[in-house]
């Protein structure tokens, strides 16, 4: 089983990674690609590009700027430990043991604009880039169209190690769209969790951004490799419904 998580808006390069070993990301040249476009970009093209303040337009244009290969402890950090905000405050690596993080690099998969894939302990640079930017490149209008073929076979690619070819999909809607769905070679696990109110269950995006994290991190913690464990989730006070589940979407309700 591979999981899949969207990236965070929100970065901490603070951190100490002490006798970590790090990984370099699977397609740093495609990355590097999209750079150079980048890199050629003013700070008021950044900041109608990505609808961005002109602060974070400034802050980053100098990251853009400031980017460079190759990648080492000095100018990059693992993604697992820089990604911050709502998702990843459930996500407790401080307290993670050398086998939680082999699991987690064996089995999470982290979406992301820039650098398509990430794994865990795949080394980053600071950037801001979503995937529903409406960046033209080689390879298309979007950053969909680059990344689709790409990050579609490596998953399969990934499946096909993997004891049970089963995706669970703890991503946005806005990177999961990046995964050609109809091309995986597995089955794919939507998660969806809802809150109750007065007319019922809801998605509320906040929540639901938390208890990703939280989900994750069960995962990890646990060893899970089997889909079908996941729904003895009840972390924050989900549940797993039966009711409003099927084989592709499941529901966690509380």
């Amino acid at each position: 089983m591979i999981f899949l998580l969207s990236p965070s808006k929100s970065l901490n390069f603070d951190i100490s990674i002490g006798k970590i070993k790090p990984t370099a990301p699977s397609f740093l040249a495609d990355s590097a690609g999209l750079i150079t476009i980048l890199k050629k970009l003013s700070i008021a093209d950044l900041s109608q590009l990505m609808k961005i303040s002109d602060k974070l337009a400034v802050l980053n244009y100098q990251r853009f700027q400031e980017f460079k290969t190759p990648f080492t402890n000095q100018n990059s950090k693992p993604a697992i430990f820089v990604f911050d905000g709502d998702v990843y405050d459930g996500i407790d690596t401080k307290n993670y043991s050398a086998k939680d993080l082999e699991f987690a690099q064996q089995h999470l998969r982290i979406l992301s604009g820039l650098y398509g894939v990430l794994r865990p302990l795949d080394l980053m640079q600071a950037y801001r880039l979503e995937m529903g930017t409406i960046l033209k490149n080689l390879r298309g209008k979007n950053l969909y169209e680059f990344w689709q073929e790409k990050i579609t076979n490596y998953l399969n690619e990934e499946l096909e190690k993997s004891t049970e070819k089963v995706i669970l999909n703890l991503a946005s809607e806005e990177y999961f769209s990046a995964v050609d769905s109809k091309k995986i070679n597995g089955k794919i696990i939507n998660i969806i969790f809802k809150e109750k109110k007065e007319n019922g269950y809801k998605v509320i995006g906040l929540f639901a951004k938390k208890a990703r994290g939280l989900m994750a991190d069960f995962i990890i913690k646990n060893k899970i490799e089997k889909a079908e464990m996941v729904q003895k989730f009840t972390i924050g006070g989900y549940k797993f419904s039966s009711q409003l589940s099927n084989k592709n979407n499941w529901h966690f309700c509380r």
